[in-house]
């Protein structure tokens, strides 16, 4: 049986992971941990093969009186974990970064595809901190304690929050929406539960960079979600040429319309993580 401990407590990702692995109770044990203020310190991890570290302030934010508040949750909570958990014993460390460690999603009618040689460029404090808990992971980092980074892009699935939950609430309200180009890397919770369970099953380490088979266009997405919820938005693109041209003033138009997308081949494993499809995902998500 293999013992995991989610450091970061009632998060989506962590106990959507919990619920997913239940189905397979005897296989593996899972506790959670709330790493706020100092109790957890006294905790003992000996009892763990694997530690999944999704503690973290999720918000991102460009403000820089935000910082140190940044920089001691993401990056300094992380290091201060994993080097608990390697002096422990712990076998395997999984910590969960994100594509915002490549910055911003392109302007709208421009590329940004990554792929294994683009070099971080983080330019916000969110991605940021997430690439600084990085290198320190990095550098613990041995063959007794392996140290899994999971740059995830946009995770979504049923009560997930954040932009998917207002493309969710916009496709039910709205008799409209812009129909402009783009491409998206995104991945289903169930997708990327299913890939964080073979990261254990396999005592992986390294970077990887999981995401759905399909790029998402966000009109599509959005038009999906209209149809699953039987509505019947309307996809026009009289608007578009408004919408590129206000996109270099206000960068919100950016993240939604932009383009920001994993090189497919990167995101390839050696046992197939992605058991729902794009059709499939959004009326998960949706039910």
């Amino acid at each position: 049986m293999k013992r995991i401990l989610i450091t970061g407590e009632n998060s989506y990702v962590g106990n959507n992971f919990e619920n997913w692995l239940g189905k397979s109770s005897k296989e593996y044990f899972v506790d959670s941990l709330d790493l706020k203020g100092d109790s957890w310190k006294n905790s003992d991890f000996s009892s763990y093969d694997i530690i999944f570290h999704v503690a973290g302030i999720a918000h991102v934010s460009s403000n820089s009186k935000k910082k140190d508040l940044y920089y001691s949750v993401n990056r300094d909570l992380c290091i201060e974990t994993a080097k608990k958990a390697k002096a422990e014993g712990v076998d395997q460390f999984i910590f969960m970064s994100s594509l915002k460690v490549y910055g911003e999603a392109a302007q709208i009618g421009c590329e940004k595809v990554i792929d294994e040689k683009t070099k971080p460029k983080p330019d916000d404090i969110y991605g940021k901190s997430k690439l600084l808990a990085e290198e320190g992971l990095n550098k613990l980092d041995k063959e007794n304690f392996k140290v899994v980074i999971i740059r995830s892009p946009m995770i979504y699935g049923s009560e997930a929050k954040g932009n998917y939950s207002r493309l969710s609430k916009f496709a039910k309200i709205s008799p409209i929406f812009p129909d402009i180009d783009n491409q998206r890397s995104m991945i289903h919770i169930h997708n990327f539960c299913e890939f964080v369970k073979l990261m254990v099953d396999n005592k992986e380490r390294g970077i990887f960079f999981p995401q759905n088979k399909e790029y998402v266009k966000t009109s599509k997405m959005v038009k999906m979600i209209s149809v699953v919820n039987e509505k019947n938005i309307k996809l026009v693109s009289i608007f578009n040429n408004i919408i590129k041209l206000m996109s270099k003033k206000f960068s919100i138009l950016n993240k939604i319309f932009g383009n920001i997308v994993y090189e497919k081949s990167i995101s390839e494993y050696k046992e197939e993580y992605r058991i729902l499809d794009f059709k499939e995902s959004i009326e998960e998500a949706e039910k």
